[in-house]
């Protein structure tokens, strides 16, 4: 347990939207009278959910009707996690999670005054109680992710595309925010294989993701379309500023080569841009997408074409 005097600011994991929807934390609070009660309403409310956020705020929520605390926050990197709830303070007490030698994550809760020695040990006990759900939670969140990711490039696959696309859009409706949508595909892969092996292919299908990943914004998302094409969703985000991403992506691709074995490979991409229009499905949005692609390829590859 570690204490700190001065607070540090954990957001909620913006970096990309939960790929499966969340309805609202419903949780029916019973305000414990005394240490006995708390302990017995956490264990009964940390069995009802695998989810971390719902956990997180079934334990803030019950531990907050008995003992003063401003915030907590808490993060998991193995799977990509921060979250806070409350506001932090100017004092933090600090819990490494961990479970037969596994890191759980960090817990740090909050508060104006100073902790006491005997406030440190009661909340050491209280955090003991979110190990085992939390544990379970960490395995269901894994296990969820896994299914929504490439297992070669480790973008998001054809599912997560689905779902996110279908939400990016309505919100796009919604609120009347730009949002736009490039399609990649690699110039001349087929080549690629047939020269080099398909050992190669694999290899240049992760380095381009692995550029993808780092030309782009936190609240970008990339997704493995379909063998050498990959497809950026852009939320916030126009027709200008996404033709700069396009061509930044074009760009990272042409200059940076594959490293084989025994030689040095250029690779080059292909990319077709569209925004989304108001009242248009998320189906036609990647049709026309599709169909700049396919001129930059008619073009001569290595471009970036706008749908019209």
């Amino acid at each position: 347990m570690t204490l700190s005097s001065k607070s540090t600011t954990v957001n909620f994991n913006t970096l990309r939207p939960k790929p499966f929807g969340l309805s609202p934390l419903k949780h029916n609070r019973h305000d414990a009278r005394n240490l006995d009660d708390l302990q017995h309403l956490l264990t009964q409310h940390l069995q009802t959910s695998l989810e971390v956020d719902r956990l997180f705020g079934y334990f803030f929520a019950d531990i907050t009707g008995l003992i003063a605390l401003s915030g907590l926050s808490y993060s998991h990197e193995k799977t990509d996690l921060h979250l806070q709830l409350g506001s932090t303070a100017a004092n933090s007490c600090t819990f490494p999670l961990i479970h037969e030698f596994e890191s759980l994550g960090i817990l740090t809760l909050y508060q104006e005054q100073p902790f006491t020695l005997q406030k440190q040990m009661l909340l050491e006990n209280l955090v003991d109680t979110l190990r085992f759900p939390l544990r379970n939670a960490l395995l269901y969140r894994s296990a969820v992710q896994a299914s929504l990711k490439d297992p070669l490039t480790g973008t998001g696959n054809r599912a997560a595309l689905q779902q996110s696309i279908q939400r990016e859009t309505e919100l796009a409706r919604r609120y009347g925010q730009p949002l736009s949508l490039i399609m990649l595909d690699m110039d001349h892969f087929k080549r690629l294989n047939d020269e080099h092996g398909h050992d190669a292919g694999d290899q240049a299908l992760k380095s381009v993701a692995r550029l993808l990943k780092a030309q782009l914004r936190n609240v970008d998302m990339v997704f493995r379309f379909g063998g050498e094409e990959f497809l950026l969703l852009l939320a916030n985000t126009p027709a200008s500023a996404a033709v700069q991403v396009g061509e930044r992506v074009r760009r990272a691709i042409e200059t940076t080569p594959l490293e084989l074995r025994s030689t040095s490979v250029r690779l080059s991409a292909s990319l077709g841009c569209a925004v989304y229009r108001p009242g248009e499905s998320s189906d036609a949005l990647l049709q026309r997408a599709d169909a700049a692609l396919y001129r930059a390829k008619q073009a001569g590859r290595n471009q970036m074409q706008l749908a019209v």
